[in-house]
């Protein structure tokens, strides 16, 4: 466990939105594996997907649901239907069009998320057998929010959720999401899956414009392993319950203190993701300041935190300044004065002008080293952008885990 921090706080409801959770023994038995979501039609939902081109079937399948007016959605875990081709694609419809039946709306109302195992069939029995006691269980309450986040764990060892209660102009509002991910995680888009619900009553095209934004700078700044799932998806809801006056651009207030409060929930449900990473032993910040734009700091942060040797030397608290070094010096960006970067071990000052700190000495670095959570600083003197990656380090039980996933 890479922090003792507490990964699930207060869940608070969302008025509108029900979760309902049960154990369909999908792939173990005793095990909440089954999650039914549902939410007022007139809501405005937003989504973000996976970039993997063997996107799965229920990626696959809600995606072209999004803009159809979804007040539902079913997921699963054990099985992820992917690399299932049609068959898969079958599944997921049967699946959602029987969770339609049960709640009296459209088939094309319902939406699916899988995550499991890639390249098996899904068993549509059991799945569907699950659907109606998830029905009869759903419930807008707190405890709900959690059995759900205990719901869609795979190799998690710990539910995650993020809740929030903020206030604009005298009025209170409510913002909650949960999420699931601790390996084969370097989201194109987003974690693996996270469901994020408000009563704000917003335009669909500016949540989907807020949900971008929160995602660029939560989601997408995070890696344990360097991979991309296949069912990486992010689903955002509004359920517009508040009765607010509905935010239909954005330059009303409310837009912008909803855009930043999505944007920091998203960012420690990622983190979360991060501290809970499979075998993970340490919670790393890696900040590129002085970048010559954000994308060349996002190059060099995620050369070191994807390094195997940068992760293993975190793992083994191991201040081997010379793998970081190395690591930014291959990243690829053009022109790159080795002797104009300082790099730092939190706030010890280990590499300049092209070489080793004068003053550095090994205890200092071992200090930082020691800890659970470390940051790697790294100022490039190119310009004024900066960005921070989180990730963890590389241990033993990440192998096993890995390599006994499917035993």
């Amino acid at each position: 466990m890479a922090s003792e921090q507490p990964l699930i706080h207060a869940m608070y409801p969302v008025k509108g939105f029900r979760l309902g959770t049960v154990e369909a023994g999908i792939r173990y038995p005793n095990r909440k594996d089954l999650v039914v979501m549902t939410w007022p039609e007139e809501a405005s939902v937003a989504g973000v997907f996976t970039r993997n081109r063997f996107c799965a079937a229920p990626v696959e399948l809600s995606r072209q649901r999004l803009a159809g007016a979804p007040c539902a959605l079913v997921v699963n875990t054990g099985n992820a239907n992917a690399g299932t081709g049609k068959q898969g694609l079958e599944d997921a419809e049967t699946c959602t069009a029987r969770l339609a039946e049960v709640l009296g709306c459209l088939p094309e109302q319902v939406l699916a998320f899988s995550t499991g195992v890639i390249g098996e069939y899904m068993p549509v029995p059991t799945l569907l057998s699950g659907l109606p006691a998830c029905v009869e269980r759903l419930a807008e309450s707190e405890v709900a929010w959690y059995q759900a986040a205990e719901g869609i764990m795979t190799t998690d060892t710990r539910p995650k959720g993020e809740s929030v209660c903020f206030e604009h102009e005298g009025a209170v509002y409510t913002l909650t999401g949960i999420a699931k991910g601790a390996g084969m995680i370097r989201p194109d888009m987003a974690t693996m899956l996270a469901f994020i619900a408000t009563d704000v009553s917003i335009e669909e095209a500016l949540l989907q414009q807020v949900l971008n934004e929160a995602t660029n700078r939560s989601f997408n700044r995070i890696t344990v392993d360097g991979d991309t799932s296949t069912n990486d998806a992010c689903l955002l809801v509004a359920t517009g319950s508040a009765g607010n006056e509905h935010i239909v651009n954005t330059e009303q207030p409310l837009y912008r203190v909803l855009s930043e409060q999505v944007a920091m929930l998203c960012q420690r449900l990622a983190q979360s993701l991060v501290r809970d990473a499979e075998g993970a032993t340490k919670f790393v910040s890696v900040v590129v300041e002085q970048a010559g734009s954000r994308q060349e700091a996002l190059e060099v942060a995620y050369t070191v935190a994807h390094s195997p040797l940068v992760k293993t030397a975190l793992f083994a608290s191991d201040p081997n300044w010379g793998r970081i070094l190395a690591a930014v010096g291959r990243a690829n960006i053009n022109d790159l004065d080795v002797a104009s970067i300082s790099i730092f071990l939190g706030d010890v000052c280990i590499v300049t002008d092209g070489g080793v700190e004068p003053d550095y000495r090994e205890a200092a670095g071992q200090a930082v080293m020691d800890q659970v959570e470390i940051v790697i600083r790294i100022v490039l003197s190119r310009g004024g952008a900066t960005e921070t990656v989180w990730t963890s380090d590389l241990s033993h039980d990440y192998v096993s885990i890995n390599a006994e996933y499917r035993t």
